[in-house]
């Protein structure tokens, strides 16, 4: 797939439009700034379903982040592509469904634990488990949309391979830190 579907001269301009909406909007959700009746209600049984859901999508992106990241070392260009898509698909509907559950409930769930448990070791990890995730989001668009620009040969000379292997990096931490949060919140407590 070496067709350019996005102008060179747009990547940075589209990756800080798309980052700034996206967070725009995951901030907005998350600071209770959309009302519960733009999401369609659902049963509570879908809203108690989508923790667990995403924590499968969040296992299966590190699955797929990490086949990408050999396939590149291996030269497999095509893997890696396919993989990295799927780990953005993956990304794309977690964050969907958590947003959809967060705005439809009214807001996130309260921890179950105790309170030192909460403050001590809940709550640093659901910090940086957020913190990475929202320095991802414009990494993210970025090698994206760098990949969308430029024949798979071009790509060499641009800093898609250096930000990519941060932004995985990062985003690999970030899932891993999220399936922490769902075992303290869902599993342990």
């Amino acid at each position: 797939m070496d067709t350019e579907f996005v102008p060179r001269e747009r990547v940075r301009s589209l990756t800080a439009v798309l980052s700034v909406v996206s967070l725009a909007v995951v901030f907005s959700a998350a600071g209770g700034r959309v009302p519960q009746s733009a999401v369609p209600a659902a049963p509570a049984w879908i809203l108690e379903l989508i923790p667990h859901l995403n924590v499968a999508l969040s296992a299966t992106a590190i699955v797929t982040i990490t086949i990408g990241w050999r396939a590149i070392r291996r030269g497999a260009v095509v893997t890696h592509r396919r993989a990295m898509l799927g780990s953005f698909a993956l990304f794309v509907t977690f964050l969907g469904l958590y947003l959809y559950r967060l705005v439809a409930t009214g807001g996130p769930a309260s921890f179950p634990g105790p309170e030192q448990v909460y403050l001590y070791v809940y709550l640093p990890v659901l910090a940086i488990h957020i913190f990475l995730a929202v320095v991802c989001i414009p990494l993210l668009y970025y090698v994206l949309l760098l990949a969308l620009s430029r024949p798979i040969a071009a790509l060499r000379r641009t800093a898609h391979a250096r930000v990519g292997r941060f932004a995985a990096t990062l985003w690999l931490i970030s899932f891993s830190l999220g399936i922490v949060v769902y075992l303290l919140g869902y599993v342990i407590y």
